[in-house]
């Protein structure tokens, strides 16, 4: 039997999918001052994915990780989109192009944002603000089953201590983040 890709993140170990989403921004957080090795990424991911205490640069990458998801919401805005409307809205549905390489530059500037925002969003939660979690929300009822929104479900099932396979999880998570204020 052929595992599937959700099957297949589902049951690969947390430090190493935080590793990959953190290596994603390695350029990013270099460009503002935060150089990460590949051991320090590992660590870092290993120390995020078993709620230990973190290494005082932590701090540095959750703001820089913050930024980033802002950023990313702020061009969303020009379309008057929030994240999770984003998501839901086709590429032939936005103004602004006229041309197929208008309509490709766009495309890709929205796809960036979006993606950006779930895996930055993902981060901040696994290192232990969960202050994006309505827009993790979001990404998983989109699609369950990209890396992030897998990943978002797994750490935000650790915080919150809900099972992740529960039928209700929504339900659940959503009563538990405005129990939390979130």
């Amino acid at each position: 039997m052929r595992l599937d890709r959700t099957q297949v993140l589902e049951q690969a170990p947390l430090p190493e999918l935080l590793t990959i989403l953190l290596r994603q921004y390695k350029r990013l957080l270099a460009e503002r001052g935060l150089d990460f090795t590949e051991d320090d990424l590992q660590a870092l991911a290993r120390q995020m994915a078993e709620g230990a205490p973190l290494p005082e640069s932590a701090e540095s990458l959750r703001q820089i990780l913050v930024d980033l998801v802002t950023e990313s919401e702020q061009v969303l805005a020009r379309w008057n989109l929030t994240f999770g409307e984003s998501l839901r809205t086709e590429m032939t549905d936005l103004p602004g192009w006229e041309t197929t390489s208008e309509f490709l530059e766009l495309a890709n500037e929205k796809g960036n944002a979006e993606l950006r925002i779930a895996s930055a969003a993902v981060l901040v939660a696994a290192l232990g603000d969960v202050r994006f979690a309505d827009h993790l929300l979001a990404a998983i009822d989109h699609d369950p089953d990209e890396i992030e929104t897998v990943v978002a479900r797994r750490v935000l099932s650790q915080r919150s201590g809900i099972t992740g396979h529960s039928p209700d999880w929504s339900q659940k998570m959503r009563a538990w983040l405005r129990q939390r204020g979130t």
